[in-house]
């Protein structure tokens, strides 16, 4: 799930990275909810750089158990 967006911009001879931020989630641990987002990231983002974890959580209202979440922020050049 993407919930945000940004660019980051230097000079123009730089290179350039936009950054997204996504949720990974996971029964099991967050871990693997981590893993999950950055998996996914992956999968459908060319040019992944780094990631960073920023914020876990977990869902207890409305799933039978826990449903661990880690909320991560991807940065990926852009090309071009």
């Amino acid at each position: 799930m993407i919930l945000s967006f940004s660019c980051t911009y230097s000079d123009k001879y730089a290179m350039v990275f936009k950054k997204i931020t996504l949720i990974g989630t996971s029964p099991e641990s967050f871990d693997a909810a981590a893993d999950d987002a950055i998996d996914r990231a992956e999968q459908t983002l060319n040019n992944v750089k780094w990631i960073e974890v920023d914020e876990l959580g977990v869902e207890i209202a409305s799933v039978e158990d826990r449903e661990y979440q880690a909320e991560v922020t991807v940065a990926f050049e852009l090309e071009g």
